[in-house]
């Protein structure tokens, strides 16, 4: 290919290198140049151009883009039209994108006049998704180029098309994980498997224990799955821990355990006859990606993966910041020792038929000032307010305490927004959080210091829940690790998210009392508490007064 400059008079036939924008003349990039355009141009004052010529044997880039594309497509790919050297290739199904990677590289190196771009192996591509793209970088390449191209074996960009449909779910219980948990888990896998085409035949909740994890598996590969997913209610540790265990008892074999991949090391790779077994690693509980979908896809589109395949994928493997791995930037505020504390006040109260909730009164006192009282009486660190619906009953009501008041603005939009509001307002040097609801009365300073003391990042103890009879209530503890994921959640969810993504962070704080786990919705429940805290005084049983005053997560 000839480039450079050329006068009109040599001009017949060239392709214009770049845009030229002239008064009453506008020419693209790649125009070919006829006489009717060169008069134009002298009528325009210009004596010559930047073109391009074709020598003998060059490939103009629209047909050289459409050879390579075709050259390199496999099953389930096909090219689009060539446009300015350019052929984009799109997925024909739903799959995992395949990728020869030696063959691309071969195919990049032929000749810095022809490119091939992909998305990553293995990627989740839907059907007429671009996957792939060539480009010719001139506007021409020799035909050698395209010979030496076309030798290489076999097509390079292909698509496996999902073939796993039928997947069964098993959850082991035990007391301390909540039925909230094992139903966010089933939607969250339902989820994840809808855009593969596959769903959920059934989901068995079994006791921890290998016995009942064999006969959930055995009974799930009988009622047809092709794929069984197995949730542990604790972190697989070992090969001879209880999933695995289970998994060889009901006849199957463990073909891997870990991998390079974080979130998602405690992956467990297992088989029973002819189907799969996956122990899902806890982060497999949210939605959010981790190792777990990349086996997971894999296997729905019928490929193999070999312990090799796990392997590596270290390169690549680090998807997030891992809350309990050290980071050393937070070093000094973990040192300080002080605990803030976030109280919630921001709630519409819709239940309590037009009293404002954080401002009624028990025993004399509204509700946000007793539970900002116990904040304070605490004394681990500063007492962050965050108001929302009718700020200024609740701004009255806490006059003359030390804390903090962030109005959120948008209330409305769900608790994420004032959880989110109060961790942003914390000064930089606290550890840890205290979350705490404004409308949870009965929650005193003892139990405020407790949580705050039971954290141990060094250890991996980030959340500190108090706990009776296997029950979770609040407030909540968290580690500043744990911040950036609360500054990530959105809508009408709090901490228990963090929670439930987090398992082998949580550490229990035992309660022997009712505290953790009474709010106040209506006006039925403030005056069931009423008569509580009098007949305390009257040192009468005040129990029955309080049924069904449970409360919510924060």
């Amino acid at each position: 290919m000839k480039f450079g400059t050329v006068t009109l008079d040599d001009a017949e036939g060239a392709v214009t290198v770049h845009s030229l924008s002239l008064p009453g003349l506008t020419l693209r990039k790649g125009t070919r140049l006829d006489p009717g355009l060169i008069a134009q141009l002298r009528a325009a004052g210009q004596g010559e151009v930047i073109a391009v010529r074709a020598e003998p044997g060059d490939v103009w880039e629209d047909e050289a883009a459409s050879r390579v594309a075709a050259s390199v497509l496999g099953p389930h790919a096909v090219a689009d039209a060539a446009f300015t050297g350019r052929v984009n290739i799109r997925a024909t199904v739903s799959g995992l994108l395949l990728v020869d990677r030696a063959g691309i590289d071969a195919l990049n190196m032929v000749d810095e006049a022809v490119t091939l771009a992909t998305l990553p192996a293995f990627r989740a591509v839907r059907a007429g998704e671009m996957i792939a793209t060539v480009k010719i970088i001139p506007f021409a390449v020799p035909g050698t180029v395209l010979h030496r191209i076309a030798a290489l074996a076999g097509p390079l960009v292909r698509v496996a098309p999902y073939r796993l449909t039928r997947v069964a779910l098993v959850s082991t219980c035990l007391p301390a994980l909540s039925e909230k948990v094992l139903a966010k888990t089933a939607r969250t896998t339902a989820a994840r498997l809808a855009p593969t085409g596959a769903s959920l035949i059934g989901e068995q909740r079994v006791a921890h224990d290998a016995a009942a994890v064999a006969q959930a598996v055995r009974a799930a590969i009988g009622q047809g799955a092709e794929l069984v997913l197995v949730f542990g209610a604790s972190a697989i540790a070992d090969r001879r821990d209880v999933i695995p265990a289970g998994i060889e008892a009901a006849g199957g074999v463990i073909e891997h355990f870990g991998m390079p991949v974080d979130p998602g090391n405690l992956l467990l790779v297992g088989r029973v006859g002819s189907v799969r077994v996956l122990g899902a690693p806890g982060c497999a509980r949210s939605p959010k990606e981790n190792g777990f979908d990349w086996v997971l896809g894999r296997m729905l589109a019928g490929l193999d993966v070999s312990r090799s395949d796990i392997m590596s994928m270290g390169v690549g493997g680090l998807l997030m910041e891992i809350p309990t791995r050290p980071q050393p930037r937070e070093d000094d505020a973990a040192n300080s020792g002080r605990t803030g504390v976030v109280l919630l006040a921001a709630g519409r109260g819709t239940r309590m038929n037009g009293v404002n909730k954080m401002s009624a009164l028990l025993d004399g006192e509204p509700l946000v000032r007793r539970a900002a009282c116990s904040a304070l009486a605490a004394k681990t660190g500063p007492v962050v307010v965050v108001t929302g619906h009718e700020a200024e009953p609740v701004t009255a009501a806490l006059e003359g305490l030390d804390v903090t008041l962030i109005h959120n603005p948008d209330f409305a939009d769900g608790l994420s927004t004032s959880l989110k509001a109060g961790i942003a307002a914390l000064p930089e040097d606290v550890a840890s959080v205290v979350v705490m609801l404004g409308d949870m009365p009965k929650v005193g300073a003892e139990l405020i210091g407790r949580l705050a003391d039971a954290l141990d990042p060094e250890a991996g103890l980030l959340i500190a829940v108090p706990v009776r009879e296997g029950k979770r209530g609040n407030p909540v503890a968290l580690s500043r690790r744990l911040f950036p994921a609360l500054m990530a959640l959105s809508g009408d969810i709090g901490a228990r998210q963090i929670i439930a993504e987090n398992p082998d962070a949580v550490i229990e704080v035992a309660v022997d009392d009712n505290g953790a786990f009474t709010d106040i919705d209506t006006r039925e429940e403030l005056e069931a508490l009423q008569i509580h805290v009098i007949a305390a005084r009257a040192d009468v049983d005040p129990t029955p007064a309080l049924d069904g005053m449970e409360a919510e997560d924060a």
